[in-house]
């Protein structure tokens, strides 16, 4: 299995002959080293509807047919608009032919905004995910803030790679993430959600140093972990 990092919150993992990408944000990223116009992609997860997280996901799953697995009023919303969707939500599994998904907790706010009208679309409960293929368990946190309940995360799942936020302002800041890391006992930790805005700017391998439950990985958009 091999698994990318490509920027903001965007993650690649390649299983079984599909290719799988959560939370696509790449026209807009400056930090990205993809373009939506190449990517072929097989599946797109996504934890909740806001921008910089749906980013690309309808153009690239009509191009590519792709699967769109995300919470349910999420997953709704872009079937309206065409797409392949598979609706779920918080604490519910599903088996897929690629792999296992299930929806964790996330505190954090889910909608999309449509700015002519001055409106929000609500679209549910935001979500992580954990993500099972090949003996692997890989975490993608999302948007959230530091919750107790990563401590029965870490302790139900033998996590191999936990992607977790670290920007602060919008989720939880380095000091939070590091608790978070000790609690779900992840294997690697890789820091996600942060230096793609001014506001959200961190120093990631100051926080990478002061890990000290788990092996942590900085990783610049491209770059890749074999498991």
């Amino acid at each position: 299995m091999k698994v990318s990092y490509h920027g903001h919150s965007v993650v690649k993992i390649e299983t079984g002959g599909k290719t799988i990408i959560i939370d696509p944000f790449i026209t807009g990223n400056p930090n990205t080293d993809l373009k939506a116009s190449e990517e072929k992609v097989d599946v797109i997860l996504l934890t909740h509807g806001h921008g910089d997280h749906v980013g690309d996901t309808v153009d690239l799953a009509k191009r590519n047919s792709s699967l769109v697995v995300a919470p349910n009023e999420l997953a709704v919303y872009l079937g309206w608009q065409g797409l392949n969707v598979h609706p779920m939500h918080i604490g519910g599994a599903h088996q897929f032919d690629f792999g296992k998904v299930k929806f964790t907790l996330a505190f954090h706010g889910s909608s999309v905004e449509i700015p002519e009208k001055q409106e929000f679309v609500y679209t549910g409960m935001p979500g992580g995910i954990l993500f099972s293929a090949e003996g692997k368990t890989i975490y993608h946190a999302g948007d959230t803030a530091l919750f107790y309940d990563m401590k029965l995360i870490g302790e139900l799942n033998e996590i191999d790679v936990a992607f977790l936020p670290i920007g602060d302002n919008f989720t939880m800041g380095p000091d939070d993430a590091l608790i978070a890391a000790e609690w779900l006992k992840a294997k690697t930790v890789v820091p996600i959600h942060y230096n793609t805005f001014p506001v959200i700017k961190q120093d990631a391998d100051d926080f990478v140093s002061r890990l000290t439950s788990a092996d942590g990985k900085v990783l610049t958009a491209g770059d890749t972990i074999e498991l």
